[in-house]
């Protein structure tokens, strides 16, 4: 399980550091994609098999999902964490998710999610606004 929050910075090449909590349970290899809100999800191989199998019994007939696979597949790629703890961000997901310097790496449950740190801030400050009201509709999946 990932969880919590840490900041580095992106370099100039697309380098960014995987905070070492992460490192073990991402793996060697894992699956970086588009992911919502802006920002990019990172998800362990074993998690992004399990996922693949779910969109993979999306109705083809259904429009928002052949969009959502399309949208979700198209920015997958592969990565590898090198000797020092980073990783390669491609150009397409850095520019997607407006990572320039100041990154925010987040750990949510069974996945990774990369932000700029400003849309995080952004994000984190709307969200507060309306967290009683958000922990509210959560009842009604039973948490």
């Amino acid at each position: 399980m990932f969880m919590g929050e840490y900041q580095h910075n992106i370099d100039t090449k697309g380098r960014l550091i995987v905070p070492a909590k992460f490192r073990d349970g991402l793996g060697q290899s894992f699956v970086i994609t588009r992911g919502l809100d802006k920002c990019l999800f990172a998800y362990p191989m074993e998690e992004w098999k399990i996922l693949e199998e779910k969109l993979k019994k999306l109705p083809l007939t259904k429009k928002d999902a052949r969009a959502f696979t399309r949208f979700f597949f198209s920015g997958a790629v592969e990565c590898e964490i090198d000797k020092q703890g980073r990783i390669n961000v491609p150009s397409p997901l850095r520019t997607y998710a407006d990572l320039e310097k100041e990154c925010v790496v987040i750990g949510v449950s069974n996945r990774v999610e990369l932000w700029a740190k400003d849309q995080w801030e952004e994000y984190v400050e709307e969200s507060e606004d309306s967290f009683a009201e958000i922990a509210e509709n959560m009842m009604d999946f039973d948490i």
